[in-house]
């Protein structure tokens, strides 16, 4: 848990920012996870499972994930997105098209100026990462912020406010 997200959410939404929340994924008892997660975010915002390998915690396997996900929308009504690296989640989920994460908006990672490759289960990404502010494609900063990631959005502002639950 951030210790500092309730202030970090105000400051950026007091700046005129898009603001979301993540969880990033460990093993082990996904409800729990969600329960946590959803009393300390807002879950109102923009919602993402972080499903990744997690050396500290241990990773959450693609059953925890779709647990988590199903959780998520019994408790909210909604969808999380799913961010992913392209070859963790591609490895996941494999051809697999039957999975509760295709109801999830696919933001994916990879470092590069080609597209990702997108598992089967969904049309298209919503977001691609493609540098972590060191790797990937320039430019890795953004002018008063510095280093830092940076994301393409598969649409126009329309979209994206949408997508932040601003239409």
């Amino acid at each position: 848990m951030d210790a500092e997200y309730a202030d970090r959410r105000r400051a950026a939404l007091s700046a005129g920012l898009l603001f979301g929340s993540y969880h990033f994924a460990a093993t082990g008892d996904p409800e729990r996870q969600v329960d946590h997660y959803l009393d300390t975010a807002d879950s109102t915002e923009l919602m993402v499972l972080d499903f990744e390998p997690n050396a500290q915690e241990g990773t959450m396997t693609l059953a925890e994930a779709e647990t988590f996900v199903r959780r998520i929308h019994d408790r909210t009504g909604r969808f999380p997105g799913l961010y992913s690296g392209e070859s963790f989640i591609n490895d996941q989920l494999g051809n697999n098209t039957g999975t509760i994460l295709k109801e999830c908006f696919l933001w994916i990672a990879k470092f590069s100026a080609n597209p990702p490759r997108i598992p089967p289960a969904f049309p298209t990404f919503t977001l691609w990462q493609y540098t972590d502010g060191s790797a990937g494609p320039q430019p890795h900063a953004v002018p008063g912020v510095g280093r830092c990631d940076r994301d393409k959005f598969n649409g126009d502002e329309a979209g994206l406010r949408k997508l932040f639950g601003l239409s």
